[in-house]
């Protein structure tokens, strides 16, 4: 699954790990296609403050790499990290995108067609990954990982399949990322993580990654990403949160309630602001 559906994902403080972490239903209903990550993406690239494109900043951390190399992205999505990068791609990277979803991977291959770089595209579990000990120079990771059910596993795969010296990249969130859009979900939703299906709070993010990298890793750094939402429409904030798992548990009157709150909140303040707190961990 494209795990930077995470930096668009909103995951509030007690979020869901039924559904955050099970397989099935991350392939068949969340991430079965790219329509629901769409809907998050473009909430980002439309209203961020930070006009430095995300998938570029990530792509910067990639200098210290050599030339030439094997390049592995689990949880790539539709690709955007290499779409936005395809400019700057070392002719000797050997890429290979991996993903949960053959649905994502399609949407891959599509949006990459034309782009420079050789890539193969793998369907693959980050808890199995079907490669060879030391067989990457770096091993990504955009905003996946507290998906992944058993964390620990897929963190010592990664681990042995990265070379000596080889780098780990890891996205993710910190507790405060969206924070005034899941109060917003809370005012209108009595128990809130009916959204997501169960309360049990989110276990990896900025706070406490780097801690958890350490068990696997020699050294872990975290840099963060300065960037906030200013939100001056409606309609793309009411697709982003109805883009949720299992936001079908909304009926029709809160959706109104929800819509009426948004157009009075823009109309008040000229923006509805919401705060964003993402970073990179770079771990060897």
């Amino acid at each position: 699954v494209n795990y930077w559906a995470k930096l668009c994902l909103f995951i509030p403080e007690r979020a869901a790990m039924s559904e955050l972490t099970n397989p099935k239903y991350l392939l068949t209903n969340q991430y079965k296609n790219a329509a629901n990550l769409n809907a998050r993406i473009q909430l980002h690239e439309r209203f961020s403050v930070n006009k430095y494109d995300w998938q570029r900043w990530v792509f910067d951390h990639f200098t210290i790499l050599p030339r030439r190399g094997r390049i592995l992205e689990i949880g790539c999505g539709p690709g955007e990290l290499w779409r936005k990068n395809g400019d700057r791609i070392p002719e000797g990277w050997d890429i290979v995108l991996s993903d949960f979803s053959p649905g994502m991977l399609q949407e891959a291959r599509q949006h990459l067609q034309g782009i420079q770089g050789r890539f193969t595209f793998q369907q693959a579990d980050a808890q199995a990954i079907p490669f060879a000990n030391e067989h990457f120079d770096a091993v990504i990771a955009n905003h996946m990982l507290y998906h992944v059910p058993d964390r620990a596993k897929a963190l010592a795969e990664i681990r042995r399949v990265l070379r000596s010296g080889g780098r780990f990249y890891a996205a993710t969130n910190g507790q405060k990322h969206l924070l005034e859009l899941h109060e917003l979900i809370s005012t209108f939703v009595t128990d809130s993580a009916k959204l997501w299906g169960a309360s049990i709070q989110i276990s990896f993010r900025l706070e406490s990654g780097k801690e958890e990298l350490s068990q696997s890793f020699a050294q872990v750094t975290l840099d963060r990403y300065e960037d906030a939402l200013v939100v001056t429409e409606v309609e793309p904030l009411l697709a982003y949160i109805l883009s949720a798992p299992l936001a079908i548990a909304l009926d029709s009157s809160t959706i109104k309630q929800l819509t009426e709150h948004i157009q009075q909140e823009i109309a008040s303040n000229g923006a509805f602001h919401i705060t964003k707190e993402t970073g990179l961990f770079e771990a060897f």
